[in-house]
């Protein structure tokens, strides 16, 4: 993962003010002209900095810790752009989802590594899937697999589409009292086709915050 001296998590108390207007219905299939919903929106700066975690550094690419335990494995299989910006988006579209499984971990949607990688619409997302992990009294093991990807930039440099396929097929939900792994029988329900809208957070070196979610399940483009 990349490093960057950038105080990330100041975005606790920041991302909030970023709201942003998805364009389209939040179709997976609409082109909206080619632009990307939130390109042209500003955020506010940030005022506080993050306590450091004791996480190790590789767990930490902007001083946020986004560890997992050893059991849940997420593979990012893709190869970055040459497009500066579009590699820092792609990145921190990882660091999302990272986030997003660090959280389910901790249990709680309540951390840094959330804050710092998402916002508006982004931020709801993760912690709705956060939380409804947290309601089961579940988390997560095994190996989720995202793979081909693409990115798509707007116009004005400040918002990049990160596209990609998931494959879930060995990734299960297991419970945490019990320590039981919830596996089920493989299907097209294990593929998922997801666009990331990734906006750039205006201070600091190169940040990129998850602004829209969207999802498109029993994704047969990706079998």
């Amino acid at each position: 993962m990349k490093r960057r001296s950038l105080p990330v998590a100041a975005a606790l108390t920041a991302t909030a003010a970023l709201l942003l207007t998805a364009c389209g219905s939040g179709d997976d299939n609409s082109t909206a002209n080619d632009k990307i919903a939130g390109a042209d929106q500003a955020s506010a700066s940030p005022k506080e900095s993050a306590s450091p975690s004791g996480a190790p550094a590789e767990d930490k690419p902007d001083g946020v810790d986004l560890s997992l335990p050893k059991d849940m494995n997420l593979v990012f299989d893709w190869t970055k752009p040459t497009n500066k910006n579009e590699a820092a988006a792609m990145d921190d579209a990882a660091n999302f989802i990272r986030a997003i499984y660090h959280g389910v971990d901790k249990r709680t949607a309540n951390i840094a590594a959330v804050t710092a990688y998402s916002t508006g619409d982004g931020l709801t997302y993760a912690k709705t899937q956060i939380e409804s992990r947290l309601k089961g009294d579940w988390t997560a093991t095994g190996t989720r697999r995202q793979y081909q990807a693409t990115t798509r930039s707007a116009s004005n440099g400040n918002a990049v589409e990160v596209a990609f396929c998931v494959d879930s097929s060995k990734f299960y939900g297991k419970e945490v009292k019990t320590g039981k792994v919830l596996k089920t029988t493989p299907s097209i329900s294990d593929f998922a086709y997801f666009k990331i809208i990734m906006v750039k957070f205006p201070t600091g070196d190169s940040l990129w915050q998850a602004s829209k979610v969207f999802v498109e399940t029993k994704a047969e483009q990706c079998r």
